[in-house]
């Protein structure tokens, strides 16, 4: 009989130390993580500060802080965190959670329970529920560069979802499903696998990084897994929007992401990548006219 697995979970902060703590705070008696690893990702409040002090306060030997030497981006500061849980502490499992979630410990126990039980998953995620969009399918498939530049508009995404998504009968009866990627927001990845795949790529700050990551594990042989028994409440982009509020300054952020994606991934050819080029300033009107025009939330 082999020992027991061992799990991390991973929160990254940036200027959201209130956030952060909160979540710190509720998990940190969580009987199925050996460990809680805090990356500051160079704040400019003061929450280093504050979080260390957190972590002496609540459990120093359970709670490790780290701080990165520069804001990286989502990838390269999460990956701070995980090569510290696989290397230092000899984590089997890291969970990876935004400041902004809440989850159980039988969510936790479920997700660790998929591996042990499917030896060819990488990455696994329970099912997600937001209080502004509800339950939400958060796993999806990997596109090409057609389909995923049409899932980028608010329009065109609505307009041909049956054929970017998967169907409701994948979902119809089942305990969980293979998908191609799941949400960021929170997921689990087997350590181990993650460090073959190289973790996420530090050339992307923000935005993509699931479809990067869904893709590096499929390369190397590994699969993704959505858990349908289990879910976590995701309060959306609540940190991400404290951040970068400006709705212009993240929809740059996205067309940077996903351009790096189609040219280093998808192989795009010159023709696509002038076509993406037109297509993101068609989504820049369609966020204003959908936002100012409609009153709907981007």
């Amino acid at each position: 009989m082999g020992r027991e697995k061992k799990v991390s979970c991973v929160i990254l902060n940036y200027n959201d130390a209130d956030t952060t703590e909160k979540l710190v705070r509720r998990v940190y008696r969580c009987r199925s993580l050996n460990a809680v690893v805090i990356v500051d990702n160079h704040s400019a409040d003061g929450s280093g500060k504050r979080l260390r002090k957190l972590a002496e306060e609540l459990n120093p030997e359970k709670i490790v802080v780290l701080e990165a030497e520069k804001n990286g981006g989502y990838g390269a500061g999460n990956n701070l965190g995980i090569y510290y849980s696989y290397e230092v502490l000899q984590m089997d499992y890291v969970l990876i959670a935004n400041p902004d979630v809440e989850f159980s410990e039988s969510t936790v126990s479920r997700l660790v329970r998929l591996f042990e039980t499917h030896p060819d998953l990488g990455v696994a995620a329970a099912s997600m529920e937001d209080p502004v969009y509800g339950t939400q399918r958060n796993g999806w498939p990997l596109l090409g560069f057609w389909r995923h530049l049409a899932k980028s508009g608010p329009i065109s995404r609505r307009l041909f979802r049956p054929f970017l998504e998967y169907g409701e009968e994948y979902f119809a009866g089942k305990s969980a499903v293979h998908v191609d990627v799941v949400h960021g927001s929170m997921l689990m990845v087997d350590a181990l696998k993650m460090m073959e795949c190289s973790g996420y790529d530090e050339a992307v700050f923000l935005y993509n990084e699931e479809d990067i990551l869904g893709w590096r594990m499929l390369e190397h042989g590994y699969r993704t897994a959505l858990l349908l028994t289990e879910t976590y409440v995701h309060r959306h982009s609540e940190s991400i929007s404290k951040t970068y509020g400006d709705v212009w300054k993240r929809q740059k952020l996205r067309n940077q992401s996903a351009m790096y994606y189609y040219k280093k991934y998808l192989k795009i050819n010159p023709l696509q990548e002038l076509a993406a080029r037109v297509f993101f300033q068609i989504v820049r009107f369609e966020i204003w006219f959908c936002s100012r025009v409609l009153g709907m939330k981007w």
